[in-house]
């Protein structure tokens, strides 16, 4: 079964192991709403059975959050009508022009088109993608679309962030909850993994002007509105700690020097996060 969030609101809890991201369900009195495709046919169709099993309106809309491979492989098995931002439906008509067997996946993370993270979950959760295809999505829109369902409405706005540039939020303000997909995560796509500060505090003032008591992420349980901001102002604190340091052991002597304290292992990683962040940014100043 899917678990409840609120009293419209149900999502299937991500699993880690072949990277399924969160997938979210909005149930109003017309018609309800489905939150990202899935990472495979098999994801979409055991979340679409679990939906079967409800007693609520026809599904008639998915909405996706970004064009990242684990969101969108199950799309074209849903079946519904799609919705997605005007750059993540670019991105996907050009992924629908790619092969997807193993030789193919290999040679782009060889051209660092693709990362091996990603390559070796989607060999894991498709051994076999002969029969797979991509659906390119059927309604985009620009900054923002409001969707009434019918006693309940539903918010999608484009965010952007270091993950996908494209990243869009879907806010349900009678339920007090909004699903973030991946928006909050570090940019995974352009080598070591990493945070710019001043694109992180834009994109956490768009979401900061919404009232939320849920927050559900694409890879993460759903945290509460203290939970969720507990972890980000701790994580732009770090950031402002970090400021324009590009040396990872200056930046650790900074965070010691303001915190009394070595950084534990989370940390650490935020604070290379936000020098691999700077030190992209001064590649892209030099060239």
């Amino acid at each position: 079964m899917l678990k409840k969030l609120s009293n419209r609101v149900h999502y299937m809890p991500h699993y880690s192991e072949t990277d399924r991201p969160t997938l979210g369900l909005i149930c109003g009195d017309e018609f309800s709403v489905i939150v990202d495709s899935g990472n495979s046919p098999a994801h979409a169709r055991d979340f679409l059975n679990f939906v079967g099993q409800m007693d609520i309106a026809p599904v008639k809309f998915v909405v996706l959050t970004h064009w990242h491979w684990d969101h969108i492989f199950g799309m074209n098995t849903m079946k519904l009508l799609s919705i997605s931002h005007d750059l993540t439906k670019e991105k996907i008509q050009y992924l629908k022009t790619l092969a997807w067997d193993d030789a193919s996946l290999n040679a782009r993370v060889e051209t660092g088109e693709e990362i091996e993270f990603c390559r070796d979950m989607i060999k894991r959760e498709m051994p076999t993608r002969d029969h797979l295809e991509l659906k390119a999505p059927d309604i985009s829109f620009n900054s923002k679309i409001e969707m009434d369902l019918g006693g309940v409405s539903c918010i999608v706005e484009h965010v952007g962030g270091v993950h996908a540039q494209d990243s869009s939020i879907v806010y349900i303000p009678d339920e007090k909850v909004i699903f973030l997909g991946d928006c909050i995560y570090q940019d995974f796509y352009s080598g070591e993994w990493s945070y710019d500060l001043n694109v992180l505090t834009i994109l956490l003032d768009k979401i900061k002007k919404y009232d939320v008591d849920y927050y559900v992420t694409g890879h993460q349980d759903p945290k509460t509105h203290a939970e969720m901001w507990s972890f980000l102002d701790e994580l732009t604190h770090i950031g402002e700690i970090v400021d324009k340091e590009a040396d990872l052991n200056k930046a650790v002597s900074k965070f010691n020097e303001v915190k009394k304290t070595m950084p534990n292992e989370e940390q650490l990683e935020y604070i290379q996060n936000f020098v691999a962040g700077n030190q992209k940014r001064l590649l892209r100043n030099e060239a």
